[in-house]
């Protein structure tokens, strides 16, 4: 569970950074991930940057991912380095807790403006003030086999305004479940565990849908507990007897089941093992039309930087076309800028992806979530950290067999004690 530490001297009462020089040396700190291709293209960046003779050198400090929440949560606003990647919801934490610099100063007016509506949902604080910029995004969906759904004779959706209703989804995975040999019809990537990020990411878009929310307004009971938000996990709970642990990660991929609930980030393995029989499709309408999540790692500046101009510079450099292509291609994940995601081969019109980069661009942002919207931003609030841990843990212990009603409603509790207790975590 990605959790920081809260309650420190708040960003109104930060010194804020220094512009210095432009030029020198400047640290930056980003996460030794598990794709191997995303890190090597990252330094390809780097070493790119420092030789194009702006007078700026980057020093990289690669940390385990592992290790990577805590070593922030650790560190002090004026020990921050001058570039940080972030993981996007935790931003207004790490504003709150007087860690990050806006932007608006130091990065180019041309770099905000080729920024995606998501992005920009996501770097921007309760204040109004911008924090981060990502060079990539990411969306959620459901994976088929083509032959399997065939097989079966179920009917699948063509695109988002198409899916199915929670009911025709319950349905479908009875008739998939009847056809496959082991009985199984989906994977959740159980394997993960849902008591994470991957519970709150991956299944809170399935309440947003049911015209709920983990909170709103400062507040989650009346909404996190509400029928709506009971009802939708009480229905994902029904689907445990058609869900594949996929302990080997394997069950799509060698066909045990027909569905996949996930990110973006399998499309290359499943592609590679289903090629003309993978479909790629929207998760189900709760009522309010069908939802995604949205947000991944991004760029912000150190509060206690005594050089914000090298480090606008380099973010600058960071979000280029050419550096903005080398990370997506490794990673497979959608551009976080205009120009690069209208080029995209998979997320453009007509791109294998093209659900996923479609419902990036409907994002509800900060306005009420409404069927026209798709991609709904985790809560933009320094009390995140609490908010995902609260519900991923309801959703686990109800997927579980425990209660729904009971565990929101204690999770709505737990959240709305703890910003009581922090004032509302509000940024001045």
């Amino acid at each position: 569970m990605l959790v920081l530490a809260t309650g420190c001297v708040g960003a109104s009462r930060q010194a804020g950074p220094e512009a210095g020089s432009g030029t020198g040396t400047i640290t930056m700190w980003a996460l030794q991930g598990q794709q191997p291709l995303e890190v090597a293209a990252l330094r390809d960046v780097v070493a790119e940057f420092n030789r194009s003779g702006s007078g700026i050198t980057v020093q990289l400090r690669l940390i385990p991912e592992a290790d990577y929440p805590k070593t922030l949560a650790a560190t002090r606003p004026e020990d921050m380095p001058d570039v940080a990647e972030i993981d996007g919801p935790t931003m207004s934490n790490l504003v709150y807790n007087g860690k990050l610099a806006p932007l608006e100063d130091f990065v180019s007016p041309a770099t905000r403006a080729n920024a995606t509506d998501a992005i920009l949902v996501q770097g921007t604080a309760e204040n109004g003030r911008l924090y981060s910029l990502g060079m990539y995004d990411s969306g959620l969906g459901i994976f088929g086999n083509r032959k399997l759904l065939d097989t079966a004779g179920v009917r699948y959706p063509t695109g988002i305004d198409d899916a199915w209703t929670a009911e025709e989804f319950t349905t479908a995975l009875r008739a998939l479940a009847r056809a496959a040999p082991g009985g199984k019809a989906l994977d959740l990537s159980e394997y993960r565990g849902f008591d994470n990020e991957w519970g709150t990411y991956g299944f809170s878009p399935a309440v947003e849908s049911a015209g709920a929310h983990l909170i709103q307004d400062g507040k989650a009971g009346g909404t996190l507990d509400s029928e709506a938000a009971v009802r939708t996990v009480q229905t994902i709970a029904s689907w445990r007897p058609y869900v594949d642990p996929n302990t080997d990660t394997a069950a799509f991929t060698s066909g045990r089941v027909a569905l996949s609930w996930v990110g973006h980030w399998q499309y290359p393995t499943y592609a590679r093992a289903l090629g003309s029989d993978l479909v790629v499709l929207p998760l189900p309408d709760f009522g309010l039309g069908t939802k995604t999540g949205q947000g991944s790692w991004a760029w912000g500046i150190g509060a206690g930087t005594h050089n914000a101009k090298a480090a606008g510079k380099f973010i600058d450099h960071l979000l280029s076309d050419r550096s903005v292509e080398r990370i997506t291609q490794a990673s497979g994940a959608p551009p976080g800028t205009k120009s690069v995601l209208a080029r995209s081969p998979l997320y453009r019109p007509g791109g294998a992806l093209e659900l996923f980069g479609t419902g990036l661009a409907r994002t509800c942002g900060t306005k009420p979530v409404t069927k026209a919207c798709v991609a709904v931003p985790r809560p933009v609030t320094a009390g995140y950290p609490t908010i995902t841990e609260q519900f991923a843990g309801a959703f686990t212990a109800a997927y579980q067999g425990a209660d729904a009603r009971a565990e929101l409603a204690r999770a709505a509790r737990a959240i709305d004690r703890d910003f009581a207790d922090n004032g509302g975590y509000r940024l001045r």
